[in-house]
């Protein structure tokens, strides 16, 4: 992969898990990044752990369900490093939890907010400072979830559906504009939301690894390699796209 030296990179959900380890693997690549979440303490601590080894980065709260904050999000990009280049749109929620019919409406619509809305609010006012940059790279975060179905999670299997169907719209429509939009559709992979929901069982673990042919729970480093393989000039030719990266999950 390219180094992204003179780059500027936006993460959401930047606080932990997926979010976090892209963050900081665009650091090691050079990048300066902007790392927004609704966790300030954390976001704030995984700021300063990248500065501390030798990277550049800053932290903004940012709710990406409100576009007021997500328009003041890139804006923040731009007033601290000037331009915006890389993106990944990755803050989510956990889903979930009864059938269509049993599911509350609140619980459908927050989880649309932030996981669908809210990532065609980051797609909204992100493209427009790339394309004063010269281009860029964008990728989204669906789901294993956004390909198949899965019982009792409509809200959340829904909105990461929902994710490729806006990657691949708005891949077309700046394809020839300089802008690769791509997405990914990880497994299961470590991160705080995960773990609360594992709730440190290791027999609940051990179901949800058995789940992946591979066997177990991926690292999110893992997938913020798919995350940097997309940005990268290596990933040149590939708009639109959703890359799996998730153990098998989706080809049983």
């Amino acid at each position: 992969m390219s180094d992204f030296e003179g780059k500027v990179a936006l993460v959401t959900g930047a606080s932990s898990g997926i979010g976090e380890a892209t963050a900081k693997a665009f650091a090691d690549h050079g990048a300066k990044v902007l790392l927004a979440d609704i966790d300030v303490e954390r976001g704030q601590a995984v700021a300063a752990q990248i500065s501390e080894a030798g990277g550049e980065a800053s932290f903004v709260k940012t709710d990406v369900s409100n576009a007021a904050e997500v328009k003041a999000m890139v804006a923040t990009a731009i007033e601290r490093y000037g331009r915006l280049d890389l993106a990944h749109n990755n803050a989510g929620i956990v889903g979930g939890g009864a059938t269509v019919v049993d599911m509350p409406e609140e619980t459908w619509g927050r989880a649309i907010a932030v996981m669908l809305t809210g990532v065609f609010l980051c797609l909204k006012y992100e493209i427009p400072v790339m394309l004063d940059s010269g281009g860029g790279a964008i990728v989204n975060t669906s789901s294993g979830a956004g390909l198949i179905g899965f019982p009792a999670m409509a809200d959340y299997v829904s909105a990461k559906h929902g994710v490729i169907g806006l990657t691949k719209t708005a891949a077309l429509e700046f394809a020839t504009s300089g802008i690769r939009i791509n997405a990914i559709c990880p497994g299961t992979a470590r991160s705080k939301m995960v773990n609360d929901w594992i709730g440190g069982n290791p027999d609940q673990e051990a179901e949800v690894a058995g789940l992946h042919p591979i066997g177990r729970i991926a690292e999110a480093e893992e997938i913020a390699n798919g995350v940097m393989w997309l940005c990268s000039d290596a990933a040149s030719f590939m708009i639109g796209h959703a890359l799996v990266i998730d153990g098998g999950y989706t080809i049983q």
